[in-house]
């Protein structure tokens, strides 16, 4: 019993120390109508390499997004990734040692994130950086938790241009956790958004997205003034990290936090994870910040050295005592992203920056000029949103049958909101080129 290696005994004896008379009785909460009746349309059983052919030619129906133009975007970008930065994560001395258990002997480990803990500080802006989290989405939602605790207040205010997976994360953990969520309603490029007007007293925090989820620059520095004024924290969200190489990091806005998806940097779309969470602050709220803080010292022969300065997590320190329940950082994922940095190099990174701004500014032209579209944005950096005559998510369709992956259709993200049906958020990266453009282009002419 390759995969299934419980025999009927071993089953009744777990059943019998948790006080379930059937695996049935496991699942009498899930409601009748979300349980499957009989099996899954599979064979019962196969060999190995029958499995492997039928999966890979189910596989195959799908277009890639290697094989076609690729303009998705919407907070995880292709890039292109140097085959060094796979060869040098795959060396055993990092592949195996994970997580610091025992950090004074994990050297190697400290070191890279201390590196990137630099690398984050220096491209958001602000004094610190913590070792990585899960991923973007989660790591805004322990920004909220943390102002929330800096502030002693219990109200977020969300943008209307925050990523709508993030904003459903804040929702989530604040629900449960007993926090008041105000989110405002799509802010779409050319509609005007006044959250400035939603700041109260009892507001710990402003979250804001830019590169907003439109693809729209936001200028932050009147929203954190505002902020500032009512006791209240701003939290910047960027999910498209290669921006942060021309445009004015948050930090030098007046972002309190700064939060962010790294997987732009050194990591793959990897059919949506793992991805790397960026998460930075200022000194002064240093021991609020989730996950762990790697710090530079001396050792007692006088050598330079690595700690684990601070970890806040349950794992490390009293429950009651613990900024958050996070368990690990994503360390391959950083590691990428701090091998990747590190091979651009300061003018690398800025040159990336204007390749994808200047190919988007391309695309952009392009599709204005077909007939029905209109482009949205004012201010853009590598992404941008534009309205089409029809039904955004069955263009989208007809593209994909002329070899064309060309955006993502709003409603897919925000289904109950009939007045973003018409929109098509495009990205365009260094990875595309001028036939990409040109093929877009065509085939949207056809198919409109």
């Amino acid at each position: 019993m390759r995969y299934l290696p419980l025999t009927n005994a071993d089953r009744r004896d777990m059943l019998g120390v948790i006080g379930a008379r059937s695996v049935d009785d496991l699942f009498r909460d899930v409601p009748e109508r979300a349980r499957r009746e009989g099996f899954v349309d599979l064979p019962k059983r196969q060999g190995e390499l029958e499995v492997e052919r039928a999966l890979n030619k189910m596989a195959a129906k799908n277009v890639t997004a290697g094989s076609v133009p690729f303009f998705v975007g919407a907070g995880a970008y292709r890039h292109h990734v140097p085959a060094t930065v796979d060869h040098l994560i795959q060396r055993s001395e990092f592949l195996t040692s994970y997580t610091p258990y025992q950090p004074e002997i994990t050297q190697g480990t400290l070191q890279y994130l201390f590196e990137f803990q630099t690398q984050v500080a220096m491209l958001t802006g602000m004094d610190v950086a913590n070792a990585s989290m899960y991923d973007g989405s989660t790591a805004c939602g322990e920004a909220v938790l943390m102002a929330h605790r800096v502030t002693k207040r219990k109200k977020a205010v969300l943008s209307g241009t925050l990523h709508p997976q993030y904003r459903a994360v804040v929702e989530n953990l604040s629900e449960f956790a007993n926090y008041a969520v105000e989110a405002m309603s799509p802010a779409i490029p050319g509609t005007t958004e006044d959250i400035i007007a939603r700041i109260c007293d009892d507001t710990s925090c402003v979250v804001v997205q830019s590169p907003s989820f439109y693809g729209e620059l936001i200028d932050l520095r009147a929203i954190a003034d505002a902020a500032h004024a009512k006791g209240a924290l701003l939290i910047a969200v960027v999910t498209e990290i290669v921006s942060l190489g021309l445009v004015t990091p948050p930090g030098e806005m007046g972002a309190d936090i700064v939060v962010g998806e790294g997987q732009s940097i050194g990591n793959g779309l990897n059919f949506g994870g793992p991805y790397v969470g960026l998460f930075a602050t200022k000194s002064k709220y240093v021991r609020q910040m989730p996950g762990r803080l790697c710090g530079e010292t001396v050792d007692a022969t006088g050598e330079r050295g690595f700690v684990l300065t601070l970890s806040t997590r349950e794992q490390h320190i009293r429950r009651e005592k613990a900024t958050s329940n996070i368990c690990t950082n994503s360390g391959l994922c950083c590691l990428a992203f701090t091998i990747h940095l590190s091979l651009l190099g300061e003018e690398g990174f800025t040159r990336l920056a204007r390749i994808n701004h200047a190919n988007a500014v391309r695309l952009a032209d392009g599709l204005a000029g077909v007939r029905g579209v209109e482009v949205l944005n004012d201010a853009f950096f590598n992404e941008f949103t534009i309205r089409l005559p029809r039904d955004a998510a069955g263009v989208v369709d007809q593209l994909v049958d002329r070899d064309v992956i060309g955006g993502l259709p709003v409603s897919r993200l925000i289904p109950d909101d009939p007045s973003v049906k018409d929109l098509l958020i495009v990205a365009s990266t260094e990875i595309n080129t001028d036939g990409d453009r040109a093929a877009f282009v065509a085939a949207l002419k056809e198919v409109l």
